[in-house]
Formats: structure tokens, C-alpha cells, sequence
């Protein structure tokens, strides 16, 4: 089975040069581009199955490439992990926000690196990425939500909703244990794996982008946050 495609976007060409020989070496298929113009381009033309992405480009910046990428359904789903030499939490937070999967601080080991994009992977395999998916109609119906897994597809009051690959994991593992209530460790474990470098704040992130994307309608609530807990997913079917 072939591995998956790496695009990289960064204006440093010797990172790049880097980055590309050593994802190389691990199997993949490399992309590349110094701008993020360029970079949004190649994505619509490669649909790559990850983006690494660098927070600082030449022409817009690496929030703005990952917002646009994000706003078109067919590429909404690609993981993009930015690369910044910014490490404060605001700065972080601002790339979850912005629909990042990760972010990974400048200087770094290559070797961390390449063991991010491999977690990424494993936990959404390409054939997922580019909704290669058979149709089989399996899923989950709460309230006005309907969740069709094989399809990757959310729909909320007949409005298809664009989630990123973590959103839709944390729904569905939310989903189907509607009722119960699960901390931030816990969500880590079982969304992002045993072997997730992310850190538990980001949970947060991710929730609250997860219920600005399917609460659309103010009166119908989907995910409570049992304070000093963690979060369920309330359990009334229909």
C-alpha cells in the first residue's frame, strides 16, 4: 500500500530540502511550495493527504492559508500541522482555531515531526482524507443531528457541516457514548491515541470549535460541559 501524500509549505528552502528528504525516506510522497498562495493552489490541484505548514510565509499567513484551506469542502478534511517559531498559548490556540490539527515549535526534531504526521495518519488514514468512502449508510440520529460515519458526512437541520477530522472523532466517540461524561485525558486517550503529543487544553479548543460548527440553531444544545469534569454528549435520542 502506498504511503501518503506530505505537502510542505514553507519559505525556508533548506527546511524544506530537509523536511522533503527525511519524509522521503519514510516512505511518502512530497509536495512543496514557498508561498502560500502556491501552497493553496498545489492543495486544491494534489489534495495532499497532510499539510505541514509554516506560520510565517512571505505573502499571507500560515492562519490564513489553513482558514482557506478549511473553507472548501473538498480539502476541508486534509490535517494541516503548522510550523512556528511563536510559542506562546495564545499563538497556539489561534492555529486550532484556525483548523489546524497540530502545531509544532521551531527549532524541532525532525524525528518528532515525522512521528506527528504518522499519529495524523493512523488516525486518519488517507482513504478517509479524500472521502474515498463506500456507501453504506451507518450512523447516529440525535435531535436534529445526523451523523453518517462511512460517509464522513454531518448534517444539522438538512445542512451538511464541514468538521475537521478531530471534530468529527471527538462527535462520534461523544455520540456513542451519549450520556457519559469524559475528562480531557480521557478524550485524549481515546481520540487522539496513548501516543498524542497534544496537550490537554487543546481538547478545549476542539470542543468549543465542534459546538460553533453543529449548535447552529441556539435552542438545541448537543455537548454539556459538566464543570470540573469534563464533557458528554446529551443523550436524547429521537
Amino acid at each position: 500500500m502506498s504511503k501518503a501524500n506530505v505537502l510542505i509549505i514553507d519559505d525556508e528552502s533548506d527546511l524544506v530540502e530537509l523536511l522533503k528528504y527525511n519524509l522521503a525516506k519514510e516512505g511518502y510522497n512530497v509536495e512543496f511550495a514557498f508561498n502560500g498562495f502556491d501552497g493553496i493552489k498545489i492543495t486544491e490541484i494534489v489534495k495532499p493527504d497532510i499539510i505541514i505548514l509554516d506560520l510565517m510565509l512571505p505573502d499571507i499567513s500560515g492562519y490564513e492559508v489553513c482558514k482557506r484551506i478549511k473553507q472548501k469542502f473538498a480539502l476541508s478534511g486534509i490535517p494541516i500541522v503548522f510550523l512556528s517559531a511563536k510559542q506562546e498559548e495564545v499563538d497556539k490556540i489561534l492555529g486550532f482555531e484556525s483548523g489546524a490539527e497540530d502545531y509544532i515549535i521551531k527549532p524541532f526534531s525532525v524525528n518528532e515531526l515525522l512521528a506527528r504526521v504518522r499519529a495524523i495518519l493512523k488516525r486518519v488514514p488517507p482513504v478517509q482524507i479524500n472521502n474515498k468512502h463506500e456507501d453504506v449508510s451507518d450512523g447516529y440520529m440525535f435531535k436534529n443531528i445526523r451523523v453518517n460515519v462511512s460517509k464522513h458526512s454531518v448534517t444539522v437541520k438538512n445542512t451538511e457541516i464541514r468538521l475537521s477530522p478531530i471534530e468529527f472523532k471527538i462527535l462520534i466517540f461523544l455520540m456513542t457514548y451519549a450520556g457519559d461524561v469524559f475528562s480531557r485525558e480521557k478524550l485524549l486517550d481515546n481520540v487522539w491515541g496513548n501516543n498524542s503529543f497534544v496537550e490537554p487544553r487543546t481538547v478545549d479548543v476542539h470542543i468549543r470549535r465542534l459546538r460553533s460548527n453543529i449548535e447552529i440553531d441556539e435552542s438545541v444544545k448537543f455537548i454539556e460541559t459538566i464543570r470540573g469534569v469534563g464533557y458528554k454528549f446529551i443523550d436524547e435520542k429521537i
